[in-house]
C-alpha cells in the first residue's frame, strides 16, 4: 500500500459519531468553543478524502464544499455514478483501493462511520485522531463496528481542547 489513511473525528463520550438521524448538532454546538483542534493543518497535509454516501450527503448540507482542492472518493453501492462532478464514486474497497494507488495517492482521509469501520477490518488504516466531546447522546451512529479480531493501537499524545473536548492521537500496530 502506497497511501497513507488517517481518521480525524469527533465521537460523543459514548462514542457516536451523529445522532439516529446523522444530525451532529450536539458537535456543531460546542466546535467553536474547542479552539484550534488541528484539523486545518491536518486537511492541509491531505491529498484525497475518502467518505461514504452519508458522510458526503451530510457535506452537501453544510452550504460549502468542505473538501475544496482535494480529490473526493465516495464508496457507496447506491449513489449515482454521474451524482457530482466533484466525486468519483466507488462500488467496491477493492476498486477504490486500485484507484488510489493508480493515481498515487499519499495522504489520504477516511470520514463516515462505515468507511472508517470498512478501512479499519481491510487493514487499510494508519491512524486515528479522536476528539471526544463531553456528552452522552445514549444512541446513534458509532465509530467503531463489530470486528473479527482486536486491533491494536499506539497512544501517541493527549490534549485538552477548550470546551472540555479531549483529543488522542493514536497508530495503528501493523
Amino acid at each position: 500500500m502506497t497511501f497513507h489513511a488517517a481518521v480525524f473525528i469527533a465521537t460523543s463520550l459514548d462514542g457516536f459519531i451523529a445522532r439516529p438521524d446523522g444530525s451532529i448538532d450536539w458537535l456543531t454546538e460546542r466546535g467553536e468553543q474547542a479552539g484550534d483542534t488541528g484539523y486545518d493543518e491536518f486537511m492541509a497535509a491531505v491529498d484525497t478524502v475518502v467518505v461514504g454516501r452519508n458522510t458526503y450527503e451530510k457535506a452537501l448540507s453544510f452550504g460549502f464544499w468542505p473538501y475544496e482542492g482535494k480529490q473526493v472518493e465516495v464508496l457507496s453501492t447506491t449513489l449515482d455514478a454521474d451524482a457530482d462532478e466533484r466525486i468519483i464514486v466507488h462500488r467496491t474497497l477493492d476498486g477504490l483501493v486500485q484507484t488510489l494507488e493508480d493515481r498515487g495517492a499519499k495522504r489520504v482521509y477516511t470520514d463516515g462511520g462505515q468507511v472508517i469501520q470498512t478501512f479499519l477490518r481491510a487493514g487499510l488504516l494508519n491512524e486515528l485522531t479522536i476528539t471526544v466531546v463531553p456528552v452522552l447522546l445514549g444512541t446513534g451512529l458509532p465509530l467503531f463496528g463489530d470486528l473479527d479480531h482486536d486491533i491494536s493501537l499506539t497512544h501517541n499524545a493527549t490534549r485538552t481542547l477548550g470546551a472540555g473536548l479531549i483529543q488522542s492521537d493514536y497508530t495503528v500496530k501493523r
